[in-house]
């Protein structure tokens, strides 16, 4: 965990450095996420994967669950980025827990040329699910 307010291109990079402890032996796609909390705490994730594929997780609910096991509830944003430097979108499932914390949070990758891209998550899911 980290405290400060990074421009994006730095939360880009500390997403980056988070693929280090990726442990991807089937996909070989190492993802790293960091995720700002609402006072600017930083917490970090690396995709899991796992022989049993659907018992593999995210990057972007690591990061997730690590800032809620330390009781953090709301964010900012998330910036998401694979090992060689290449934007990535969160899957549906990470959009979906990231919308139970924070519909408005900002979702930070890279585009096909390499330039920061930012969107809000209820574009990137309009309608999630509510109880």
């Amino acid at each position: 965990m980290q405290e400060t307010d990074l421009s994006d291109e730095k939360l880009l990079e500390i997403a980056k450095n988070a693929t280090r402890n990726s442990y991807a032996p089937y996909s070989d796609l190492h993802v790293g996420a960091a995720i700002v909390t609402e006072d600017g705490k930083i917490f970090t994730g690396t995709n899991i994967e796992n022989s049993s594929y659907g018992l593999s997780i995210c990057a972007e609910r690591v990061a997730v669950f690590n800032a809620v096991s330390n009781g953090y509830r709301k964010f900012k944003k998330i910036a998401v980025i694979t090992s060689d430097g290449k934007g990535i979108m969160p899957c549906g499932a990470c959009r979906q827990v990231l919308a139970e914390f924070s519909e408005n949070m900002e979702v930070i990758t890279l585009d096909k040329d390499g330039n920061v891209i930012r969107f809000k998550l209820n574009d990137l899911l309009p309608h999630a699910f509510r109880l």
